[in-house]
């Protein structure tokens, strides 16, 4: 059995989850879920960034400690995970001792073997994106990534050397052309790496900010925030094993926004490079949700609360609605509109109404069990090559995380079935009395649950309580229908949304 081990970013607990925060976990669910379905050891890991300046600052606003304070915004996220069906096997906050531990024990091991060295050092600090910038990145004199307000900063610090590595990942990169995903996001990487790589301040004097881990050569110092986090990535699996015994790291996929390409792409593989760890074999970053040609923001008033829509909606189709609209890697426009004619038309219309049919007239001429199939004809033979194709498609491109196109192949399938339903018309082979039509409808009865079982299948990832649902519907279980399965309660799977206009 081969092995999948996926991570999203650890979410920092400064605010409440938003679409960004269920995007990146819904697609990482979806892309584990997946090689669970084709036979992977897959294992999930998320969780929270609960150290640096911002949390300090809104726990000393609100006049709490910050543990108290993160142990208050982790929960918001523990608890919307299972509302959005995700299911992880690992939860990790970077408070926790064994994450700590790890985390000091690679710094000493960086320090003793020469790659972390303390000088005095000025520059532009961002207290927003809680790192520094050189005067040449900075956009209209604020930090380019958030646009907020730096400010000077002298001060002693500890540094990583980060530039003697640059040529090794420039040779990684270039030698693994799959290993960031999408490609354009392998050429933003190495566009940065053209310009000479400074070493990474992986320090924060105490002076300024307590709320972090200790430096383990230096207690007047925390370590930098992102230092801090990225090592969740191992240590969060340093004592699990997959089923063969094999060790969980190194992750198959980092799945994270493009806003944290150069930390996880730059930051990440030389840090691993200088601790003599496998590298993890993709990172892919994914677009941004947009609204009106703007990120979504909640200081802009454009943010959207993911729960406004799993409870109205229902949480598997605000599901099937993330994954088929944005073509992983390129920013997507959330839309109410759009939400509504993407449901109306794929879940409804393809495959609610396929589905509703193909019940109805099992359960009315066949005594609510799967007819055995008469003659086998080419029409069958031709819809079945849809599901093959559907099938296929799906193992070969999951690769590449290409998730839209995967559950549009799917539709696909749904759609010829409706088409061939449309042709063979079993509602009027229902009305006959002669034997070739009723052995006909038998063929166009099974072929049409078969054809259904599949798609169902293919769609559990992305919709696993109405995919489970629709499957029971008909009977099915992991293999093949047969004929002779007895029909499960059926119900509207995916009622139209009726709006006034």
């Amino acid at each position: 059995m081969p092995n999948f081990y996926a991570t999203t970013p650890i979410y920092y607990v400064n605010d409440r989850p938003h679409i960004g925060h269920a995007y990146t976990t819904v697609l990482t669910d979806v892309l584990t879920r997946y090689h669970k379905l084709f036979g992977y050891d897959a294992f999930f890991m998320t969780g929270v960034d609960e150290h640096g300046q911002k949390v300090q600052k809104a726990a000393l606003a609100k006049g709490i400690s910050p543990q108290e304070h993160v142990d208050e915004y982790s929960e918001h996220f523990r608890n919307l995970w299972p509302k959005l069906n995700i299911d992880y096997g690992y939860f990790i906050r970077t408070t926790d001792d064994h994450h700590k531990k790890f985390v000091q024990n690679s710094l000493q091991y960086l320090f003793d073997k020469g790659e972390i060295y303390s000088k005095e050092y000025s520059g532009w600090y961002s207290v927003g994106e809680e790192r520094f910038f050189e005067e040449s990145e900075l956009i209209d004199g604020k930090d380019p990534i958030s646009g907020r307000a730096v400010e000077w900063v002298e001060e002693k610090n500890y540094f990583f050397k980060m530039s003697s590595y640059q040529q090794k990942l420039i040779d990684y990169i270039n030698e693994n052309p799959n290993w960031i995903l999408p490609d354009f996001r392998k050429n933003e990487v190495l566009g940065f790496l053209k310009k000479p790589l400074n070493d990474l301040c992986i320090s924060r004097p105490k002076s300024r900010l307590s709320w972090g881990i200790p430096l383990p050569f230096d207690e007047d110092f925390v370590t930098y925030v992102w230092v801090d986090a990225l090592e969740n990535y191992i240590s969060g699996v340093q004592d699990k094993k997959h089923k063969d015994g094999s060790p969980l790291w190194p992750a198959s996929f980092h799945i994270i926004g493009k806003d944290i390409l150069t930390t996880h792409c730059v930051y990440w593989p030389t840090i691993i490079m200088a601790m003599d760890w496998e590298l993890p074999k993709h990172i892919l970053a994914h677009g941004w949700w947009l609204i009106d040609g703007s990120k979504m923001s909640k200081t802009s008033g454009t943010g959207v609360n993911p729960m406004d829509y799993v409870d109205t909606y229902g949480v598997d189709v605000f599901r099937y609605y993330l994954i088929r609209e944005m073509v992983v890697g390129l920013d997507a426009t959330f839309g109410h509109d759009s939400f509504v004619r993407r449901i109306n038309s794929d879940l409804a219309n393809d495959l609610g109404n396929g589905l509703n049919r193909i019940y109805k007239l099992i359960l009315t001429h066949f005594a609510g069990k799967i007819p055995v199939p008469a003659e086998i004809g080419e029409q069958e033979k031709e819809l079945e090559k849809y599901s093959q194709k559907a099938m296929q498609f799906a193992k070969e491109n999951i690769g590449e995380v290409k998730l839209s196109l995967i559950v549009e192949e799917i539709l696909n399938s749904v759609r010829a079935l409706n088409r061939y339903l449309e042709i063979t018309a079993p509602w009027k082979l229902a009305k006959s009395t002669e034997q070739k039509d009723k052995d006909k409808l038998a063929t166009v009865l099974y072929t049409g649950a078969e054809t259904l079982r599949v798609a169902l299948s293919l769609l559990s990832p992305v919709m696993p309580q109405k995919a489970q649902q629709g499957l029971l519907m008909l009977g099915a279980s992991d293999t093949a229908l047969k004929g002779g399965e007895l029909l499960g309660k059926g119900e509207a799977l995916f009622p139209r949304i009726q709006e006034e206009k």
